[in-house]
């Protein structure tokens, strides 16, 4: 089964049925999947007719091509269902940001701690950065610390996914929520 995708993110179904088929013999697989052997085009069209199914061309590169009977309005509204269920069932990961500063104030970690917190029962990560600026930076420890003061005040909600790492004059620790 091949489908090409547009720009505009439509996509055409490539497959080729009964008539579009253009080999001159195919290997033929029955309704129920057992395998016919190598037909003739003609008498494969002639089984799918008889049969009131759609002749499928389902691997075209093979030498002879493989073709099945199915219904193909069935077998294409099955394929959207699918489709439909696994975009229903999966979740996109969302990464929140809070950038601190070393020397912050009690109030101020307070305030940024219980907007980690109000993130991690949303369910989303969160990227704690420390920002060093001028001599700060000789002082990665005190950044750290702060991060698993933080960590650990969020226990609870989030355990620590990347360990405190410095990053150039930022350290970046990622807190994912407890499953």
């Amino acid at each position: 089964m091949s489908s090409v995708k547009y720009k505009r993110g439509r996509v055409r179904d490539r497959t080729r049925i009964n008539e579009a088929i253009r080999a001159d013999k195919v290997r033929l697989i029955g309704a129920d999947g057992e395998q016919l052997g190598i037909k003739g085009i003609r008498e494969a069209r002639e089984i799918a007719e008889k049969s009131n199914l759609d002749l499928v061309e389902i691997a075209p590169n093979a030498d002879p091509p493989v073709c099945r009977l199915l219904d193909y309005g069935k077998y294409k509204y099955l394929q959207e269902q699918k489709a439909k269920q696994a975009r229903k069932h999966q979740s996109t990961i969302v990464v929140k940001e809070i950038k601190l500063r070393p020397k912050i104030g009690e109030h101020d970690y307070r305030t940024k701690r219980s907007h980690v917190e109000r993130f991690l029962r949303k369910k989303d990560k969160v990227k704690v950065t420390i920002m060093f600026r001028g001599r700060e930076v000789v002082h990665p420890s005190k950044g750290e610390e702060l991060l698993r003061r933080l960590a650990e005040d969020v226990a609870e909600l989030g355990v620590i996914e990347s360990e405190p790492n410095l990053d150039g004059r930022n350290m970046v620790m990622v807190l994912s929520p407890v499953k």
